[in-house]
Formats: C-alpha cells, structure tokens, sequence
C-alpha cells in the first residue's frame, strides 16, 4: 500500500514539474520575465512541489504568485526546506506576507 502511494506522489510532482517547464518554455517568455523575487514564481513553485509534495507545495506556490505584485516586497526568497504546517491546513505552510526584511539603516 505505502509503495503505491509513494508512485502517486512521485508522479503527481513529476506531472506539476512538466506543467510548470511548460509554463516557463511557452507563456512566461510572452507574459514577459520581471518576477520581483529571485528564484521567479514559477521556480520556487516547482521546488515548493518537489519539496513538500503536491498538496503543500501548491499552497505555498500559491500564496507566493498572490504576493508577486507591484508594491510588494522583493528580493531573494527561495522555497522552505521544512515546515511545520499539518496536512490538513496547508495555508498555514505559505508565506502570505513575504520574506522578512530589515528596516533601512538611517547614516547620520
């Protein structure tokens, strides 16, 4: 039983992972490539996938192309590695707010 689940996943992470290539090869170079983070949107999705698995990974893509948008923070912010975000409520896992970032430093 477990081994079937583990195909399942694998094969809907590789499934999201070819609809997102497709995405970055076809749409992205028409849509034009300004994401205001560095990995883009559509990166750090597929590697919140990989990561975390469908379920969570999407959550937390999701939230991250909600928070892409003029006047929102920017900067460098790469998928999690872990998160303690239970199953049954994956918006927990997304970062709705954005990378953490330090005030400006005022010289005097």
């Amino acid at each position: 039983m477990k081994s079937s689940v583990n195909i399942v996943s694998r094969s809907a992470r590789f499934g999201a992972h070819v609809l997102i290539r497709s995405y970055q090869l076809t749409l992205s170079a028409f849509m034009g490539r300004q994401c205001r983070y560095l990995p883009s949107c559509s990166t750090y999705t597929d590697d919140a996938i990989q990561i975390h698995g469908l379920w969570l990974g999407g959550w937390m893509g999701f939230a991250r192309i909600c928070r892409c948008r003029p006047g929102a923070a920017a900067g460098y912010d790469p998928a999690p590695t872990q998160t303690s975000a239970p199953m049954w409520a994956p918006w927990r896992a997304a970062d709705w707010r954005g990378p953490k970032m330090c005030e400006p430093v005022e010289k005097e």
